[in-house]
């Protein structure tokens, strides 16, 4: 600022000459707009250097008052592996106890509706979000507008109310078990539509919607991939095939290497954890016919206990010191933050975060409810209705 007065003054005393005589007027005519030029940019200097302040000093405040609450209870739906890494790496670094459960998307969503507006956790991390845009249509997420959200590669991958933010992302495809396969003299399937061809009957699994994000995705996906009806027809001659709908997304992967499936329908990030486990007998297949893709999230909880540390919960996973530790506990998603380190596994094995469809994230905000209904609704009038008890809930 002193360097700015003293500029100002110069421009002072320069004009002062200018109107006293006459050899003087040219160069205080040059130099006065010069001198203007530089106090604005020192201006517009110390003005980004202000806001930075703020912005510090409110992350500083907000830190303090998480501190405070002294504790946060995280409920999560990706892998357990990497959401204890979460956890663990928050309490270290703020000093906050923190409590996690891991469970499906589908399952924290009837949770928290339960409720009502008191939730038992604080916050929601990870896992498909068409359950997040149901708790969303719900108001059962709270706002709010994170300073880290500048980190996102894109605003396509945060809720446009500010309710969730993405953290990563995963192609939907198979998981196919090639030596079992090869022993039935079988081709692994290419599209969608071969997933119903009777040669597959019984060696197929997928999730259960009830329970599982990742279930409702494939159902979302398929209406708006074939229309409402042709996909609930769709469904049923799936159903046909399928041996077992598992509790969570993941399921399925889990069982392809050790031959209790041959073909495991979900998250092809899932296939990779698997493959580097040691089971090499599982290829990854991306649908030739389309697939579509999610955006695991993460939220607060409106009403929660401990809303400050919930909203330092934000802002750390919008950072690599979060998301980084996924790769190294066996999460392959892609990342879509600008800063964060991508694993280089999901590039290895060919998959690609922009081939996919253009998901109407919109529909399946309004209509996931509704779609799951019918899908059950389909299986039930089959002439080959699916058995209760291979929709598992534990």
């Amino acid at each position: 600022m002193k360097k700015k007065l003293a500029l100002l003054l110069a421009c002072s005393m320069m004009m002062g000459l200018t109107a006293c005589g006459g050899k003087t007027e040219a160069p205080a005519t040059t130099a006065a707009p010069a001198a203007t030029e530089a106090a604005k940019e020192e201006t517009k200097a110390e003005e980004k250097t202000e806001a930075a302040s703020e912005a510090a000093g409110g992350m500083d405040a907000l830190i303090e008052a998480a501190k405070a609450e002294g504790e946060l209870t995280v409920y999560g739906s990706c892998e357990e592996e990497y959401l204890a890494a979460a956890c663990q790496n928050f309490e270290k670094l703020y000093g906050i106890k923190t409590k996690y459960q891991r469970l499906s998307t589908s399952e924290v969503y009837t949770k928290i509706s339960e409720e009502a507006g008191k939730p038992s956790a604080d916050v929601w991390f990870g896992g498909t979000t068409d359950p997040y845009n149901e708790a969303v249509a719900d108001n059962l997420l709270m706002p709010y507008e994170a300073e880290n959200a500048k980190n996102l590669i894109s605003d396509d991958y945060k809720d446009p109310t500010n309710c969730w933010y993405g953290i990563y992302k995963g192609i939907l495809g198979f998981m196919v078990n090639t030596e079992e396969l090869e022993r039935l003299g079988l081709e692994a399937p290419k599209t969608w539509d071969d997933l119903t061809k009777e040669e597959y009957k019984g060696l197929i699994m997928l999730s259960n919607p009830n329970t599982a994000g990742t279930a409702k995705l494939i159902i979302n996906t398929m209406i708006q991939m074939k229309g409402h009806d042709e996909a609930m027809e769709y469904f049923k001659a799936l159903d046909k095939n399928v041996a077992q709908y598992t509790k969570s997304g993941s399921g399925p992967s889990k069982m392809v290497g050790p031959g209790e499936c041959v073909i495991g329908v979900g998250f092809l990030h899932d296939g990779i954890y698997q493959i580097l486990q040691g089971y090499d007998n599982i290829q990854l297949v991306v649908p030739e016919d389309g697939t579509s893709f999610e955006i695991g999230a993460t939220a607060i909880f409106e009403g929660c206990a401990h809303p400050n540390a919930a909203k330092l919960w934000i802002e750390y996973t919008l950072t690599p010191d979060c998301v980084d530790h996924a790769k190294e506990n066996g999460s392959y998603q892609f990342l879509v933050l600008k800063n964060a380190t991508q694993p280089k596994e999901a590039e290895e094995f060919g998959l690609d975060m922009n081939n996919t469809i253009d998901y109407d994230f919109e529909d399946a905000k309004a209509n996931s409810a509704k779609y799951v209904e019918d899908f059950f609704e389909a299986l039930g009038s089959s002439t080959d209705s699916a058995d209760a008890s291979r929709f598992l809930t534990e």
